[in-house]
């Protein structure tokens, strides 16, 4: 079979398009065909090196977490459309098949094709974790969310407005309708309006871009407001240490943990028409490179998929 693999850590040169062995289930694994995958910046730090402390040095290495496709082999009947995300560091969703673990993998929700299905994943579960279970949001309160207008940001403003939250937004003024339209309250424009300086404001800040931090946040945050990034750092394993017990604000790293129970409740959300995949731009296989090179000028307005 086919598969984006890469043998270095480096640009987006080194990804390659090879023929790869076929990939064996164990246990109660299910292998997939894939019929489409996403790419992440994950994928793009990944491929940098910048988390080979838990990646490791094993090459090659495979590229995509999130995908959508039918079942080949499993606990599953053959068949079954299904998507989900693989946990780990390391990914090989670009493929034209995958094994997954059961508990990682769901029944792809009937009103997607597989292209918007794969771009729902790895963005829906982060954007979720990150609000209920880091954030805590409850209905009524106030979130703003720094980075909105990417492949998270646009989920995390749904998932948000399902929650009941009021959803401010800071995203390039080009992009504000887009947020607007996803269901925002507020759409700022990060070049000229300054959420972070008015004071206790939000109930939580979710950092998608992560160019903040919880001291940049504190103004701007109510008493037991919490602060959450998707970007390790120093930083933030610190503040986290340093505000673990704390009663005034909280910050919080959101590593996202695939699981079904989140996928089956981001699919009854699509099939209920409360939430939507927004979609950039579809390529090919032979295109992930490009796809990559695009994503690190952050300048996406939704998610690339590659279509298998």
């Amino acid at each position: 079979m086919q598969a984006i693999e890469f043998d270095r850590y480096g640009g987006p040169e080194v990804l390659t398009l090879r023929q790869v062995a076929t990939p064996q289930r164990r246990g109660s694994q299910v292998r997939v065909r894939v019929r489409a995958a996403a790419l992440n910046p994950k994928d793009v730090l990944l491929r940098k090196g910048k988390f080979g402390w838990l990646s490791g040095k094993r090459f090659p290495m495979g590229v995509g977490f999130d995908y959508a496709g039918e079942v080949l082999e499993g606990p599953l009947p053959p068949g079954t459309r299904v998507w989900g995300m693989l946990g780990g560091w390391r990914g090989h969703a670009v493929a034209e098949e995958l094994v997954a673990k059961r508990a990682e993998i769901g029944q792809m929700p009937d009103k997607l094709d597989f292209n918007q299905a794969a771009a729902l994943p790895l963005v829906g579960l982060t954007a979720l974790q990150a609000l209920r279970d880091k954030a805590k949001l409850r209905e009524g309160q106030r979130l703003l969310i720094n980075g909105a207008s990417g492949g998270l940001g646009l989920i995390a403003i749904q998932i948000a407005k399902i929650m009941g939250a009021h959803v401010t937004t800071l995203s390039s003024g080009a992009n504000r309708p887009l947020c607007r339209r996803v269901g925002a309250d507020v759409v700022l424009d990060y070049r000229i309006d300054d959420p972070f300086s008015k004071l206790e404001a939000f109930d939580a800040v979710f950092d998608v871009f992560g160019n903040r931090n919880l001291a940049a946040a504190r103004g701007c945050l109510r008493r037991g407001g919490v602060y959450v990034t998707t970007v390790p750092s120093r930083q933030i394993f610190n503040d986290h240490i340093a505000t673990a017990f704390g009663t005034v604000h909280k910050a919080r790293l959101i590593i996202v943990r695939p699981n079904h129970a989140d996928l089956d409740q981001l699919a009854w959300w699509v099939n209920h028409g409360q939430l939507k995949p927004v979609l950039d731009r579809i390529i090919t296989m032979a295109d992930t490179a490009d796809g990559q090179r695009f994503l690190e000028t952050k300048r996406a307005r939704g998610k690339v998929v590659v279509q298998i």
